[in-house]
């Protein structure tokens, strides 16, 4: 079971009997899975999560992933999430944090390149996906904090590694916007309305 300290920020940001989401139980640690998240919420993202141990690594990228490897995407470090959110796909109620539809847009599992305590730790992390949109080479690399800026903020780079899984010319957020899990486009996701209340 992860360690309570470990999905404390996670916790206290959700409500769970208002949310769908998982509040993390004792599930098995072993694993490489990954997944990316395609989230409509106050700001539309991605979430790109890499099992580490017993929780998900997250980052939000706010304009997604791309296979050109000229592309350096913003990832912004978020707290652990537990390893059932891998498969959450649903609607996280409007007024709850991160409120809105969030589909699976890709899954599959993931390898680092070198030892994954220190490339956080050095912010210096390459890492291979094999999923089902995403695959090969990939890299973060950590930002220094600019003057001024919260030191807490942990910003990263995310771009492709050059390869045979980068494409230059395929804008693969555009092609493939559809949930791997549900085959879904988040636009379709939307709570179901409650039925009119009959008059009495």
């Amino acid at each position: 079971m992860p360690a309570p300290s470990k999905l404390k920020a996670y916790r206290a940001k959700r409500e769970f009997s208002k949310t769908p989401e998982p509040a993390g139980g004792p599930v098995a640690a072993e694993g490489n899975r990954f997944v990316v998240h395609k989230h409509h919420a106050t700001a539309d993202h991605y979430d790109l999560r890499l099992q580490v141990g017993d929780v998900l690594k997250s980052w939000a990228v706010p304009r997604g992933p791309s296979l050109n490897p000229a592309d350096k995407r913003l990832a912004v470090e978020t707290e652990d999430h537990p390893l059932e959110y891998i498969d959450f796909e649903g609607v996280i109620p409007e007024g709850e944090y991160g409120g809105g539809p969030m589909i699976v847009w890709d899954t599959g599992v993931w390898a680092p390149m070198d030892d994954v305590e220190k490339s956080l730790r050095t912010g210096s992390f390459k890492f291979r996906l094999a999923g089902e949109k995403l695959n090969g080479g990939w890299m973060l690399t950590r930002l220094k904090p600019k003057p001024g800026e919260d030191e807490g903020k942990k910003n990263w780079l995310l771009f492709k590694e050059r390869d045979l899984a980068a494409d230059a010319r395929l804008d693969i957020l555009e092609a493939r916007p559809e949930s791997v899990k549900s085959g879904r486009r988040i636009e379709e996701l939307v709570a179901t309305p409650k039925p009119a209340a009959r008059p009495a």
